[in-house]
């Protein structure tokens, strides 16, 4: 296999302590493989590599699944390679494949803590208790510092969002990689940046609240609350305006109203009844 220190090899026995308990101190890429995979061959110098480069940032855990039948099939291994990264105990990510190193960092890094992380979560407080310029430069100490490290830029992005700086946040965001730019934190950032275009020179939500209980029909004033609601977290009162348009006014902005409510579904992540139930709504408006 290597004699690197931050390679095991992994068993039904070993699986608690040396997977999900070693998580807890820093990330482990569990890759299950066998020796009749071609791919599973041609994946590990790539992991090899990035284990030599990380040093000790991650661990990585080799299950031979032609040995370790039973471990493999209580973890519902279906195809190989499989590699599954924990933290915490928890499975964070997973990838099927044999994949490219470029691919592999983006799994690992926002799960790896760097130097410039430090930096980073000052930064953050620093914008929780209302100073952002503040934490605004912590941030970009940090980038110039670690430009590599995403997490820095990400936040960067947000804190630029949540000023009303636009374009910067866009920028930003349209800066990144292309693996981080579909991860779930970009995303959602790109979310949010469109609805903070719609909301931004619409009138206060108590203000457009009394808009539409005098124009219940005003599908362009609906659409720009249910913006407002999306940028205060009230994203249940945002999914019901936008399926108000969509029921009586199917045509209003180029389906704007639909598009809206599919990027508010990917907003609501752990809330998965929520959207099997608003799923049902849009099914039956669109009917």
């Amino acid at each position: 296999m290597n004699d690197s220190p931050y390679i095991r090899t992994i068993t039904r026995d070993t699986f608690q302590k040396q997977v999900i308990e070693a998580s807890n101190t820093v990330p482990v890429l569990v890759d299950f493989w066998a020796d009749w995979c071609g791919p599973c061959h041609m994946q590990m110098p790539v992991l090899v590599k990035l284990v030599g480069e990380y040093a000790g940032k991650f661990l990585l855990a080799k299950v031979n699944t032609d040995t370790e039948r039973r471990l493999a099939q209580e973890h519902g291994i279906r195809s190989l390679p499989t590699m599954r990264l924990y933290k915490n105990g928890q499975v964070v990510e997973e990838i099927l494949g044999a994949q490219t190193e470029s691919t592999l960092r983006a799994l690992l890094d926002p799960h790896i803590e760097r130097a410039s992380d430090t930096l980073r979560l000052a930064a953050l407080d620093a914008h929780r208790q209302g100073r952002t310029e503040e934490a605004l430069a912590l941030l970009r100490k940090a980038q110039e510092a670690d430009p590599e490290n995403y997490r820095v830029q990400l936040a960067l992005a947000g804190l630029q969002l949540d000023a009303g700086r636009l374009s910067e946040a866009e920028s930003l965001l349209e800066a990144l990689p292309w693996e981080v730019r579909e991860a779930a934190e970009a995303r959602k950032l790109r979310t949010l940046l469109d609805f903070s275009r719609i909301a931004r020179d619409a009138a206060p939500i108590a203000e457009l609240e009394q808009q539409i209980r005098n124009q219940p029909g005003d599908s362009q004033t609906r659409h720009r609350l249910a913006a407002r609601y999306v940028l205060t977290g009230r994203l249940q009162e945002a999914m019901d305006e936008l399926l108000f348009i969509i029921q009586n006014d199917r045509t209003f902005g180029d389906d704007v109203a639909r598009k809206g409510l599919l990027a508010v579904f990917d907003l609501l992540i752990g809330e998965d009844e929520l959207v099997k139930t608003y799923r049902r709504k849009l099914s039956s408006a669109m009917l």
